[in-house]
């Protein structure tokens, strides 16, 4: 696969988008925090895919107004030295060469996150399948603990990108958590957590589900106005 950075004119508009060719047999179009993206064969020619998105044209710019209506600020923008909050604290992005992986480096005097890239990488969706990895391990390991703690199995624990809700439970499937939550302070990580793994004994949010979670969480008044507060400042990736 190989990712350019172009431009189009759309309406009179400039419009950068995000051209990556690949095995795929067909053109496509999404939308998402940064922009435009169009995915197109191998060997397709640039006249051929913008004539493609000019017959999209409306359909892309009423989906960027759309986005920019909603978007509460700009992207994170993974470049050398910027700064990206995780966990409490303000990891420094690198950037290097290697095979398209995120290298943790915490012992450093500085956290440090390097994006080993190969060449034409697209160095964003490289830090967010990273990050995405990285949560998971952390999420999944304090909800062991806190499992522990009521002395029940641990369920199965994946991601979530729900667009209103940190996290969820379900009998059937486990627990949800938004791999946002990365970016906050390990102890409101751990109210979600405690908050999820309390449904666990009660699948409601009855005076008995809240005792749960009080035994848990013993802070968790403070620690759900704080979330409110901190979860408008999350970057956007």
């Amino acid at each position: 696969m190989t990712v350019e950075h172009r431009e189009i004119l759309l309406d009179g508009r400039p419009v950068p988008y995000l051209l990556r060719r690949s095995v795929r047999r067909t053109l496509g179009l999404r939308i998402d925090q940064r922009g435009l993206i169009v995915g197109t064969p191998l060997g397709m020619g640039i006249r051929e895919v913008e004539a493609f998105v000019h017959s999209h044209q409306a359909w892309v710019l009423e989906k960027l107004r759309q986005r920019d209506a909603h978007l509460p600020g700009r992207c994170f923008e993974p470049v050398e030295g910027a700064c990206l909050p995780l966990l409490g604290e303000g990891w420094i992005v690198r950037l290097g060469r290697g095979n398209n992986q995120v290298v943790w480096h915490g012992t450093a005097p500085e956290p440090t996150l390097e994006l080993a890239l190969r060449s034409g990488a697209d160095a964003r969706e490289v830090l967010l399948r990273g990050l995405q990895k990285r949560g998971l391990e952390v999420f999944s390991h304090r909800v062991e603990a806190f499992c522990l703690r009521l002395g029940r199995p641990a369920p199965p624990v994946r991601l979530s990108s729900a667009r209103t809700r940190w996290g969820s439970c379900s009998a059937r499937s486990g627990i949800r958590l938004h791999w946002r939550l990365l970016h906050l302070p390990l102890s409101l990580i751990d109210y979600v957590v405690a908050h999820e793994v309390a449904h666990l004994v009660e699948m409601n949010h009855s005076p008995r589900f809240w005792s749960v979670v009080e035994s848990l969480y013993p802070d968790h008044v403070a620690a759900r106005r704080q979330l409110r507060e901190a979860g408008a400042s999350l970057p956007l990736i």
